[in-house]
């Protein structure tokens, strides 16, 4: 019985320690970038040894994946599949984006430090792989059923760019918008790529040279 308790408590340490380690990594991550985040800081935050930090995370992509997939349990990204049920395709993508974007508010740190480091670190763009997927699902609910759409590409270009966090941070965090005035302004940059009376700006600036418009 004693054997048991004591295989009991020594797993439930190592997973409280192993916790401790994921947590000081996001923390450093999302403060310091993960380039700067070593395993002496890492042991530092967590108060473990690195030989404690390696035991439990051989390499960068163990201890990468651990982190992504905690922080994402607790932090989940909207589910798009529940905004498929709506038919009006303008009602759809407004309340798409009014849970997007105040999800991006909440994790603007860690989602910066990503988008800013992924394209220089395969093993993060890997890792976040489910994630960067999850976002392109969310286009491909959105950009069905939109009255007069032209077929061009525009629509599934614009709704692309509205789904973005780089979007959404250059509006909010840049330019100060609120999360629903954003929303609405995407919402207006979507209506007018469906619309088969869009006309590109080069369209109509020859037509106004030409006195056509």
């Amino acid at each position: 019985m004693t054997r048991r308790y004591d295989k009991r408590q020594r797993a439930q340490q190592g997973a409280e320690t192993r916790q401790r380690i994921v947590d000081a990594t996001v923390a450093l991550h999302e403060s310091i970038g993960g380039p700067s985040t070593t395993v002496t800081a890492i042991a530092g935050r967590a108060g473990v040894s690195r030989l404690t930090v390696y035991r439990h995370f051989p390499d960068e992509r163990s201890l990468l994946a651990a982190c992504t997939s905690t922080y994402l349990a607790a932090n989940p990204p909207p589910d798009p599949g529940e905004w498929a049920a709506i038919g009006d395709p303008q009602i759809r993508l407004l309340d798409a984006l009014s849970e997007l974007y105040p999800f991006y508010r909440r994790n603007q740190g860690l989602l910066a430090r990503a988008d800013q480091e992924m394209p220089t670190n395969p093993i993060l763009a890997e890792v976040l792989s489910g994630y960067t997927a999850a976002v392109a699902a969310m286009r491909d609910v959105l950009d069905t059923g939109w009255p007069n759409s032209t077929g061009d590409g525009l629509l599934r270009a614009a709704i692309g760019h509205a789904v973005a966090f780089g979007t959404w941070r250059s509006l909010a965090v840049d330019q100060g918008l609120a999360d629903d005035r954003a929303a609405d302004l995407m919402l207006r940059l979507v209506e007018a790529s469906s619309e088969s009376s869009f006309r590109p700006a080069r369209g109509r600036a020859a037509s106004a040279r030409n006195g056509t418009g």
